[in-house]
């Protein structure tokens, strides 16, 4: 039935944008916060920012202007990069906020047209159906059994009928469609709907702190305290030596900067908003940051057949009658009775179809049909999809007062409130049994009389006679074979979980060579599992059909409850509160009903599987690559921290040898390290054929921090061995600190090379991809060489010009202090190669 059976025109283009220019668009405009007072703000509230301004005011306080000029640029460049981060995260919540606004369906220029739900427009006509969010405020015009959840503005969880003729005739934005389907003429949008003036709003991206975060919050804040005690002890000791108030303080202050870790949250904040973004480009739209650590920790998942595994393309293509007792295809000629199937199949169907199966069999009805009798008839009653197994009946009426009631749904439910002999039964079954192992989605087709207005209660009340079956064909997609086995190869295990029967889902399975496809579950027996066997049937089996939403929500628990990071896609109505209950809940963008969108923390956007595989790839290399951030920025801290507090503790002859100016310029120079180049770097070709980490594993563990703790340990002895050198070949301080320095700088970078894989060799990581590592090294050079050999920089810094033999000293001692490490790595590429020659083949 088309949409010009509603004799609604809708809105014209040139209408559209009249009223867009009178009334606005269709957004909540919440109360807007200024992003450069709230940077500032939290600028002030940073450890690191605090220290610098207290160092700042010292250095002008005791006439030292240079110092103080260039901490204050070095609180300018802190804040830049820091509004420059801000930036980045705030424009990639603003994008996947965009992104992730509900579509809607229009009538404009007489046609449906589906629009991004800030472009509705007062005056449009909205339709909406069950599953949807209703997007704006409006007055229905027609509606056909339509109902609503009104609960975002009233509290109350049940639905509320609506239609056109009763006083209860307006629909809300937020709120949303329980059954049936409605047009509704736009009455108020954005903050003058009912929901926008009293300042809810329904389109916030969460923003819960996640384990990692706290994780790594909590290790900053041990840090800051750390730091504290440092800082009192060093200058109470420094106080009580020497006397000067203000000297000791400066020391104390260059110790407790040199021991806060700030890049760890910024290089967090940037791999989270960077990585949202690399998957939105993916086509992966990431609902809460949240999900982005998760992904690479998923070990199961579990999917749908329809859409998911198979193109959604459900072609009617097979039908059977009891009259003919035989399965023809659609394109024979068809007899009277097979006709009247298509006919009957259709009425069942919804008016304006958005189901590919009820497209199928409008299209056919069309074809077949010698008078199209659709505009001759109004529904005036609906049952929706509902029951187990499911099915759905509608009624419609003419002029005359002459019905059509029509049903369609699982042939065994249609079967059990027909009229049918045990023999047909049995043939019923067998024909099911047929066209489902052939791959076929059967249907069981029944029309029904009844006088009166006053409707059974439940649609399994009328007494049907039994039609026939219709068989659609949806073809899997060509790449699901490849999906699954990428899957596999990460140690993932899938699991299809179906409302369609076990044959049909059986044969698809073999088709894609899906593991586990000899046995299947169906959900009546799963329901009557306790916990203990429950848990064992969904950890041994791999395909659950004939699943209703209970039963989906209890194979999600179960699997859970096993330890399991459990990946669910849906995209129907039904499926909201398993996606709700998953870990990761994938929601289909194309097909997806806007409750199963809200439900998911990930949208699909073009509905192709393979996303996921990427988005779990990028899961892994988003916390593989900030794990090497994090341990390259503790590696580090680790000399700069010693080389400041053992030669003024141990009261070495330039005590000294870093001041706070020193330390913050090295700061400046590590930090674009770990945050840029680190996120920038390519998946490990590995990767995805390790097992998914453990969630509940910490991002600290001790075998990694003591790696982190030893790097760091190697380097100060290299560096302060250049101290020693060039003190007993009488160096003064300037010409110590600046062989120091070169020997930290040079570490640094052979550092980044180093930890860019902690299993390959850095000849290996030479090939990696990442157009940044030339890039910050040649700036870090660059910025070395400048502060070497041009005498302003030199001198304000209190180095001193070296000699050749010097220069190459400090650098090649520094490089090797973090060089070493690779021989760790030869061995631990020796032992993994014995490991996999002496395992056993199975």
């Amino acid at each position: 039935m088309s949409i010009e059976n509603f004799n609604i025109e809708g809105l014209s283009d040139s209408e559209v944008l009249a009223s867009r220019k009178k009334f606005g668009t269709n957004i909540l405009e919440s109360k807007k916060k200024n992003l450069y007072v709230e940077a500032i703000l939290g600028l002030l509230k940073e450890p690191m920012v605090i220290l610098l301004l207290v160092a700042a005011t010292l250095y002008f306080f005791t006439g030292n202007t240079g110092d103080g000029i260039f901490l204050a640029v070095a609180i300018v460049l802190v804040a830049a990069i820091s509004w420059y981060q801000d930036a980045k995260t705030h424009n990639a919540l603003e994008k996947l906020k965009e992104l992730s606004q509900p579509n809607c369906k229009v009538i404009r220029n007489g046609k449906i047209v589906e629009i991004k739900s800030q472009d509705v427009v007062v005056g449009d006509f909205l339709m909406v159906d069950e599953g949807s969010t209703i997007v704006a405020d409006g007055t229905i015009v027609h509606s056909n059994d339509f109902s609503v959840n009104e609960s975002i503005l009233t509290g109350e969880s049940f639905s509320v009928e609506k239609n056109a003729a009763s006083t209860s005739n307006e629909i809300f934005m937020g709120t949303q469609v329980a059954g049936g389907l409605a047009i509704a003429e736009i009455t108020a949008i954005g903050n003058q709907t009912k929901v926008g003036k009293i300042g809810k709003s329904i389109e916030d991206i969460s923003s819960e702190k996640s384990t990692l975060e706290l994780q790594i919050n909590n290790f900053v804040k041990k840090m800051v305290i750390l730091g504290t005690i440092i800082f009192l002890l060093v200058w109470g000791i420094n106080y009580f030596n020497t006397g000067i108030f203000l000297d000791s303080l400066l020391k104390a202050l260059t110790l407790a900067m040199s021991v806060l870790p700030e890049e760890i949250p910024v290089a967090f904040t940037t791999f989270m908003a960077i990585g949202a973004w690399r998957l939105m480009n993916l086509g992966v739209i990431v609902k809460q940051m949240k999900t982005v650590e998760s992904l690479g920790s998923a070990t199961v998942i579990c999917v749908d057949k329809t859409g998911t595994i198979t193109e959604n393309k459900m072609r009617l293509d097979k039908i059977y009658t009891l009259e003919t007792d035989k399965i023809n295809s659609v394109e024979e000629t068809l007899s009277n009775s097979e006709k009247e199937l298509i006919v009957t199949a259709m009425w069942a169907s919804e008016p304006i179809p958005f189901d590919t199966m009820e497209q199928s069999l409008h299209s056919f009805y069309e074809g077949i049909a010698e008078n199209d009798n659709r505009p001759n008839f109004k529904m005036v009653h609906e049952y929706p999809l509902g029951g187990k197994p499911p099915m759905m009946t509608h009624i419609f009426e003419n002029a005359e007062g002459y019905r059509i009631i029509a049903a369609k749904g699982a042939p065994e439910a249609l079967m059990a409130v027909s009229n049918l002999s045990e023999s047909e039964k049995e043939t019923l079954k067998k024909k099911i049994t047929d066209l489902a192992a052939q791959g076929y989605r059967v249907l069981g087709v029944g029309i029904s009389k009844f006088d009166g207005t006053n409707w059974p209660k439940k649609q399994q009340e009328f007494n049907f006679e039994f039609k026939g079956l219709v068989a659609f064909y949806d073809p899997p997609k060509k790449n699901i074979s490849k999906v699954f086995q990428d899957f596999y190869n990460a140690g993932i295990a899938v699991k299809i979980i179906t409302g369609d029967i076990a044959e049909t889902t059986a044969a698809i399975a073999r088709k894609v060579n899906f593991k586990g496809c000899e046995e299947v579950v169906s959900g009546d027996e799963l329901v009557n599992l306790d916990n203990t066997e429950l848990e064992k049937i969904t950890s041994e089996k791999n395909i659950f059909a004939r699943m209703f939403p209970e039963a989906k929500l209890k194979i999600i628990n179960a699997l859970k409850a096993q330890g399991h990071i459990v990946a669910m896609t849906g995209d129907g109505v039904n499926d909201g509160p398993a996606l709700k209950a998953a870990n990761i809940g994938v929601a289909m963008g194309t097909k997806g009903t806007e409750i199963a969108k809200q439900s998911a923390s990930l949208i699909l956007v073009d509905d192709d599987l393979s996303k996921m595989v990427n988005a779990v790839a990028m899961g892994r290399k988003i916390y593989s690559n900030l794990k090497k951030a994090i341990q390259y920025i503790i590696s580090i801290h680790i000399p700069i921290i010693l080389t400041v507090f053992i030669p003024l503790v141990l009261g070495w002859v330039y005590p000294n040898i870093f001041t706070p100016v020193h330390v913050i310029l090295l700061e400046l120079i590590m930090g674009p390290t770990c945050s840029i180049v680190y996120e920038n770097e390519p998946l490990e070709k590995d990767l995805m054929f390790q097992k998914p980490r453990p969630f509940s594993s910490t991002f600290f563990n001790w075998s990694e921090l003591f790696t982190s703790i030893i790097q760091g340990l190697a380097i100060t002895v290299g560096v302060l061995a250049i101290y020693q050198i060039a003190v007993q070949n009488a160096g003064n301080e300037a010409v110590t600190r600046t062989m120091v320095f070169t020997a930290l700088i040079s570490a640094n970078i052979a550092l980044t090379f180093v930890n860019r894989s902690f299993i390959y060799s850095i000849f290996t990581t030479f090939k990696y991809k990442n157009n940044l590592v030339p890039l910050i090294i040649g700036i870090t050079v660059a910025i070395t060489l400048s502060l070497l050999f041009v005498p302003p920089f030199t001198k304000f810094f209190e180095f001193e010009r070296l000699q050749l033999n010097q220069i190459i000293l400090s650098v090649c001692i520094g490089v090797l202090s973090a060089l070493w490490y690779e021989i760790v790595k030869l061995w631990k590429r020796q032992q993994t190669s014995k490991n996999s020659f002496f395992t056993p083949k199975v």
